[in-house]
């Protein structure tokens, strides 16, 4: 519900997904609120995967809804599959689905990646210009209000995938990716990228997470095996929201981690 503690920057962890999502709210809506004050509109990087879901999902409903200046959103995405829109696994059409489509976004405001395009080189690059033109680019780099995240259970973020090549990138902005054990090409956001954010807020919930949470943020530094422990803002501002069963396997989680927040 709208008053409860906004989390904390490092750890949060919560019961459950779903007060996991009321806090990813309650700090989507600050954040968005802070922004549009601040510089007139709301830029933002969204994710795709199954636990955003929750949290578009009490977006676009009373009371959270009325408290974001919509017209003001620049929505974007920090990966997607090499599939057309309406492909179920497009990141875009989930969020489109789910809450693009019943919020008062201007659609020119949303800034799809255009991964089912070839060559996707070329489309990666086309999406690093069209950020730069919307974001500007202060001391050479755009800089999103909010970059959102996932993990995977095998330690990628957006589609960094570990041992993949986008790992290795350390000039471009947004890239192809091919990754090998899906047979599989993205397009993602370098950690250049993401890590230029003025906040990035990660998300990870369920217990298949356990381990490869416990292996990023508590681990020996293997960032080609956990790609996730590239996520490093540079002058911005680190959130990692988890839920009880992901956190699991942390060793320090009672001393380190602020308070869950609880059900009101």
């Amino acid at each position: 519900m709208p008053g409860q503690e906004l989390p904390r920057p490092g750890l949060n962890i919560y019961p459950d997904l779903k007060a996991l999502a009321r806090g990813s709210v309650e700090l989507f809506t600050h954040l968005a609120e802070q922004a549009v004050s601040a510089h007139g509109r709301f830029s933002v990087a969204l994710s795709g995967g199954s636990t955003p879901v929750a949290l578009f999902v009490l977006l676009r409903e009373p009371p959270f809804r009325e408290q974001i200046a919509w017209e003001r959103l620049d929505v974007f995405w920090s990966d997607e599959r090499a599939v057309p829109p309406g492909d179920p696994q497009s990141n875009f059409s989930m969020a489109e689905d789910v809450l693009l489509s019943r919020v008062p976004v201007p659609a020119e405001r949303i800034h799809r990646m255009p991964a089912e395009r070839e060559p996707l080189d070329a489309a990666a690059a086309e999406y690093e210009t069209a950020i730069r033109q919307v974001l500007g680019a202060k001391d050479g780099m755009p800089r999103f209000d909010l970059v959102m995240l996932g993990m995977g259970d095998d330690g990628h973020t957006a589609s960094l995938f570990p041992e993949s090549p986008a790992l290795e990138e350390r000039e471009r902005l947004v890239v192809p990716n091919y990754v090998a054990k899906l047979d599989a090409r993205r397009m993602t956001f370098t950690p250049r990228l993401i890590n230029a954010a003025a906040t990035v807020l990660v998300l990870a919930a369920g217990e298949a997470k356990a381990d490869a949470l416990a292996a990023v943020l508590e681990g020996p530094r293997e960032p080609r095996r956990y790609p996730a422990q590239l996520v490093a803002p540079d002058g911005g501002t680190l959130y990692w929201l988890v839920d009880r069963t992901a956190a699991a396997k942390l060793r320090r989680r009672d001393a380190d981690a602020p308070p869950a927040v609880q059900e009101p």
